[in-house]
């Protein structure tokens, strides 16, 4: 989209509520861990919902673009970065509360780190969230992403979650678990973001709307059980080190495209011949072929024609379409 919005005529009043934290032509590879993206006109965090509701309002009355972020692993920011407002969800306190002798409601902020949180409520004995500590992104994108591991994933213990409704009065409220839709990497929050493909497997970007996403989540409640510390901290270090094994080292935003039914993405780029193909700075990982991989100085733009490698590819051998997990987001 095009934007008349002048962020500097705005600045007092940013300042004003959002802090020192407020900043000008701030690069988003600093803020996403494929390590790539350019500038955003201006950054911030909120750090509670009536800041974000304050954010909102004020966006909506100076006509000014605003993206909602996480801590950016699993996306893929634009080489022209983003016009407007492009805030990070830092909403970061949590608390348990015990419900009997065996279980416990976990309250998180969407911005909460999630393998700190989880290496936390280890040490407490509180299970459930263990396969979370392989995963490096917030409470919110785990959310909205429905993510999992070790044959684990946040529907199991999610009980609801605070979500953002950014219309022309913006509020906030519980949505049950069952209303976010949860399935494979799936929930309604990812539904309006599926990315489609043009023949030659480059992704298509839906244009970038006044503020976006529409719904955000901040935070999320979850039903824990009691275990022992002994038994949880043996399952963290095992998970640990599986990830050391099995991902790349390298920056990256994790899984680059969602498993297909039956069958595993990474399989059929490897069986493709795709191991190791570079474009600039990019590479898929020989270590992981569902890894896309910056080696240094790699742009959007080189991670791109990775993604559209590897779709192109796998369609032409194999006859399976495959669905990005990474999602693109900025001014394409």
């Amino acid at each position: 989209m095009t934007s008349t919005c002048d962020v500097t005529a705005i600045h007092a009043s940013l300042k004003e509520r959002f802090g020192s934290g407020v900043k000008y032509h701030e690069p988003l590879a600093r803020h996403g861990t494929f390590a790539v993206g350019g500038p955003a006109d201006t950054w911030l965090s909120v750090t509670s919902e009536r800041n974000l509701l304050d954010l909102v309002a004020l966006a909506q009355a100076e006509a000014c673009p605003l993206m909602l972020v996480g801590n950016g692993t699993n996306v893929l920011y634009a080489d022209a970065g983003a016009r407007g407002i492009v805030a990070r969800m830092n909403i970061e306190d949590w608390r348990v509360e015990e419900v009997d002798a065996d279980t416990a409601r976990l309250t998180a902020g969407a911005g909460v780190n999630l393998p700190r949180l989880v290496t936390a409520l280890g040490a407490r004995g509180f299970s459930g969230l263990e396969w979370g500590i392989g995963v490096p992104g917030t409470v919110g994108g785990a959310v909205v992403s429905n993510a999992g591991a070790h044959g684990a994933c946040i529907a199991d213990t999610l009980e609801n979650a605070r979500v953002l409704f950014a219309g022309l009065h913006p509020t906030i409220e519980t949505l049950s678990a069952a209303d976010l839709e949860l399935a494979y990497r799936h929930s309604r929050f990812r539904a309006p973001r599926r990315i489609a493909f043009d023949d030659d497997g480059q992704p298509i970007v839906t244009a970038r709307a006044a503020i976006e996403p529409a719904e955000m989540i901040t935070s999320a409640t979850f039903l824990l059980r009691r275990a022992p510390v002994a038994e949880i901290r043996a399952k963290l270090a095992h998970y640990r080190q599986h990830r050391k094994d099995t991902q790349p080292p390298q920056a990256s935003a994790g899984s680059v495209f969602k498993n297909p039914p039956g069958d595993f993405a990474g399989r059929l780029i490897e069986a493709a011949g795709l191991k190791g193909s570079t474009h600039g700075a990019a590479q898929i990982s020989p270590r992981h072929a569902n890894f896309i991989v910056n080696m240094g100085g790699a742009s959007a733009a080189d991670i791109v024609a990775l993604i559209a490698l590897a779709r192109r590819t796998v369609r032409d051998r194999f006859g399976v379409e495959l669905e990005l997990e990474v999602e693109p987001r900025g001014d394409w």
